[in-house]
């Protein structure tokens, strides 16, 4: 296999929110209690009641030269238009050379975090906002370009059986991929460990829906202290989901419904080995007195029977890949963010596939870049676009020519003042997610 032969199915991406995105799924007098941007000239925000998103485009930095990359941007215009238009993405994930692409959401949070707090007030209106947005992800989003996007649905999840009659819903409409929070407890939500679930457990086993989380949609790794530089946070991001892992693992529900899924969004896997090593150890060692039961498995068994990862590039992840678990392993892109590789994701998958010794073969590298997430989310690209030729990395790009991808420069964008030339810490960054948390 040649790179160009490569097919790329990303299970973690991000949209931007265009401004209109209400006007089709919401009656007039409804859209009076929606969600809307309000211009404010120097940023666009979202405004909902009382609630205000301050920052549109969290991190939305492809195409920007990267000593401007920070947090910003605040307006549609400095952000690249595949953020947020769905006709300039496709040509963005085909001249990255990207097949398929799943994609959270970002005002609202990547669980819907927004949608929880707006129930607080009013439980009706954020349900009903929850299925508008619903609705114009898979209908209009993923509805334009057919085959190229996997839809996945956002929940009412402050009421469980709304949070079960809506999985039904967007089922009906060919989803079978959710948000949920890594660690629901730490958003004022039951644990998973909680009976409160078990309807959901039961749906997404029956209807083989993947409950998809994101780092940082319940436990957040803290800054180690204002004054360490940032890149000590980025670097511990991914792995922080690991503390969640721990947790679904000894998830009961596994045991009982097989096939009861969930995934690990933009964690990597590199780190996941040692997870599942300690974690045998630890049943192993501890469960004479901690009396753990995985129905006569090990903890790692659950792991592979029921726990997707993905990776951006990863050559110890993909040296270890059987530690891990073919069946389990995917790719990411990221885009728009700051780890995202665009326009080069097929160059830099490709030289960590080349790092391994002695190579991976080709079924393998089918599995991890596209085959595991076609068979986990039910999505059949081959089927709507003309078989496997017409999705290859160089089909792809072949369809891209006279896309521009020039890196863009904008004043002042960036996390230090004008001239300022110094380690940029977690100090100069905190502010800026807490304008984007809104108020």
């Amino acid at each position: 296999m040649q790179m160009e032969d490569l097919v790329i199915a990303s299970v973690d991406d991000h949209l931007v929110e265009p401004p209109g995105m209400f006007t089709h799924h919401l009656t007039a007098a409804e859209r009076g209690n929606a969600p809307h941007v309000v211009d404010l000239g120097n940023a666009e925000v979202w405004v909902w009641d009382d609630i205000t998103v301050n920052s549109i485009g969290l991190n939305s930095v492809v195409g920007r030269p990267r000593h401007q990359w920070g947090m910003e941007p605040t307006r549609f215009e400095q952000m690249r238009r595949g953020s947020w238009d769905v006709d300039a993405r496709i040509d963005d994930m085909n001249v990255n050379g990207v097949l398929g692409s799943m994609c959270f959401g970002t005002f609202i949070g990547f669980a819907g975090d927004l949608f929880v707090r707006r129930a607080q007030k009013d439980p009706a209106n954020a349900l009903r906002i929850v299925q508008a947005y619903n609705d114009w992800h898979i209908d209009e989003w993923c509805g334009a370009h057919p085959g190229r996007f996997v839809p996945m649905a956002n929940l009412p999840l402050w009421d469980v059986d709304a949070t079960v009659a809506e999985i039904r819903r967007v089922v009906d409409k060919g989803c079978r991929a959710v948000t949920f929070p890594d660690n629901p407890a730490i958003k004022g939500l039951p644990s998973i460990h909680n009976e409160a679930w078990e309807p959901l457990w039961a749906l997404c086993n029956d209807e083989q829906v993947v409950l998809n989380c994101h780092i940082g949609t319940g436990y957040s790794p803290p800054h180690p202290s204002l004054e360490s530089p940032i890149e000590a946070w980025i670097t511990g991001m991914p792995i922080s989901i690991a503390n969640s892992a721990a947790d679904w693992m000894t998830l009961e529900a596994f045991t009982r419904y097989p096939n009861l899924k969930m995934a690990l969004s933009e964690g990597g896997i590199g780190w996941v080995p040692y997870l599942l090593e300690r974690a045998d150890f630890t049943h192993r060692h501890h469960r004479d007195w901690t009396y753990k039961d995985y129905g006569g498995r090990k903890p790692s068994d659950i792991f592979r029977d029921h726990i997707l990862t993905c990776f951006i590039e990863d050559d110890f992840g993909l040296a270890n890949r059987h530690a891990i678990g073919m069946d389990n392993i995917a790719l990411e892109v990221d885009y728009p963010h700051s780890d995202c590789l665009w326009p080069d994701y097929p160059e830099g998958i490709w030289r960590s596939i080349q790092t391994v010794p002695g190579g991976i073969p080709d079924d393998e590298i089918d599995a991890i870049s596209h085959g595991n997430v076609m068979r986990w989310y039910h999505y059949d690209p081959f089927a709507v676009l003309g078989g496997r030729d017409n999705c290859t990395v160089g089909a792809l790009r072949a369809r891209a020519e006279g896309v521009d991808t020039t890196t863009v420069a904008l004043d002042g964008a960036a996390p230090l003042a004008a001239g300022e030339r110094r380690v940029v810490t977690s100090g100069d960054i905190i502010p800026l997610f807490a304008a984007n948390a809104g108020k």
